[in-house]
């Protein structure tokens, strides 16, 4: 088979797999936003036009209680879990060795899925496939996206006016701003928000690499995303005491409840990745080191990209003992810009072959967060009026995002030299944007 044909084959693959490209709307306003638009004026959380001189606007201030912080919380939570999707090993297959200008195999088994062995293709080499990876996130730092509550205070506005500061800061006097919360009574007052959230991506990644030498292989993965999202949420205002001022209807129709709805889908290009990998031990064993550049190519509006640079090296250990073969990984992801965050990674496991057509492979991946990043939620909010209590803003844990799955796969070589690549991804903690499974299938050819 040529490489022109393998290429179309596995070409064909990934289109079938997802559908033509296109997008519609923007996904993680519609999450950040729309989930969070009762009212009928433009902004989220916002009440009534007709109330917006007065108490309309008082839920949505930048800096009241984190609004802000807990509205963008949920994209930029889904953002990261995209860049977090698995791509598979850069060296897969039996690999070879150009010993005296005859191959020999530095490997017997099918290799890791996820892992990375010190192996390299052998010189002139070609590895072609494509994987068709699926999940549907159904928590957030262990919350269940189901179930997802908020609550949002009020801004501290000016006595007697229930107006916010002007511009310049400061109450006219004598109406000058309360340096605490809770005065006058309305500011008691809180919008509870429920949401719940069904978002599902498949990912179909075109995975290609060549044996530069016998020590250094080169490689490219170009993904094809498509995005779901499905989603409601009801807010409920809370008064403190009647009357109050504030409502989602009219002043002569107060409604006190209110529900939002968002449905989308998108699909096109992720993000590229460039890849290069040397072998700096023994053809079988010994040590190793991988080089990854992602491309922010995919559209991060719609959920299929990260919308950051990311730079991923990894140090690589393994050998072989027959058909067994250990392997331990270990580095650092780099992520540009500050919303997201930096990432030590680690990943131990093996690859067996339990017979001449089949490969085990087994992996601990691990992602410990190492920077802070903008996902951090707001503290309780502390009210002195009219006693003393506090206000938790959401359900959702403020904690690091560490990240540890349990990888279980198998590959099977067939008798046309192609091999079939299952795998099912599974959370070992709760940190993170995760699916209950992350399931992978796919087919690799090496010549």
């Amino acid at each position: 088979m040529s490489l022109l044909r393998a290429a179309a084959g596995i070409g064909v693959l990934a289109g079938l797999a997802v559908s033509p490209l296109r997008a519609q709307g923007d996904l993680r306003n519609s999450l950040q936003n729309g989930l969070f638009h009762f009212g009928d004026c433009p902004q989220p959380l916002c009440l009534n036009s007709s109330l917006t001189s007065q108490h309309g606007t008082h839920f949505i201030g930048a800096t009241v209680s984190g609004t802000a912080s807990l509205l963008s919380f949920l994209g930029s939570a889904v953002a990261v879990g995209v860049s977090n999707l698995p791509i598979s090993t850069a060296s897969s297959g039996v690999t070879f060795s150009i010993v005296g200008g005859v191959p020999v195999p530095t490997s017997s088994s099918g290799g890791p899925i996820f892992g990375e062995r010190v192996q390299t293709l052998g010189q002139g080499r070609f590895l072609i496939g494509t994987t068709v990876t699926g999940v549907q996130f159904t928590s957030v730092r262990g919350v269940p996206l189901d179930n997802v509550a908020f609550t949002f205070t009020h801004e501290n506005v000016c006595r007697a006016t229930g107006a916010p500061p002007p511009a310049g800061g400061a109450c006219p006097p004598p109406f000058q701003i309360d340096s605490a919360l809770g005065s006058p009574t309305f500011e008691n007052d809180v919008i509870e928000v429920n949401t719940s959230i069904d978002l599902r991506l498949q990912v179909a990644a075109l995975n290609m690499t060549y044996g530069l030498t016998n020590r250094i292989d080169v490689g490219v993965v170009v993904p094809f995303v498509r995005a779901d999202l499905t989603g409601g949420s009801i807010a409920r205002i809370v008064p403190f005491a009647q009357p109050t001022p504030h409502f989602f209807g009219t002043a002569s129709n107060p409604v006190y409840s209110a529900g939002a709805a968002v449905s989308g889908s998108a699909t096109g290009i992720g993000d590229v990745v460039g890849r290069l990998k040397v072998n700096l031990g023994a053809a079988d064993h010994g040590l190793g080191i991988l080089a990854e550049a992602h491309f922010p190519t995919g559209d991060e509006g719609n959920f299929l990209g990260s919308g950051e640079f990311a730079l991923r090296a990894l140090a690589i250990a393994s050998t072989r003992m027959g058909n067994f073969s250990p392997h331990l990984n270990a580095g650092y992801l780099y992520r540009h810009g500050s919303a997201q965050t930096d990432a030590v990674l680690t990943t131990v496991g093996f690859d067996q072959l339990i017979a001449p057509w089949a490969t085990l492979a087994v992996d601990a991946i691990g992602q410990w967060q190492a920077t802070r990043g903008t996902l951090v939620l707001p503290g309780p909010v502390t009210y002195s009026q009219p006693y003393q209590r506090q206000v938790i803003p959401t359900n959702i844990p403020n904690r690091p995002d560490n990240i540890l799955d349990g990888s279980l796969g198998f590959k099977f070589l067939t008798r046309a030299g192609i091999t079939i690549v299952t795998n099912a991804l599974l959370p070992l903690n709760t940190g993170g944007i995760r699916g209950n499974i992350v399931w992978t299938g796919g087919a690799e050819y090496n010549f």
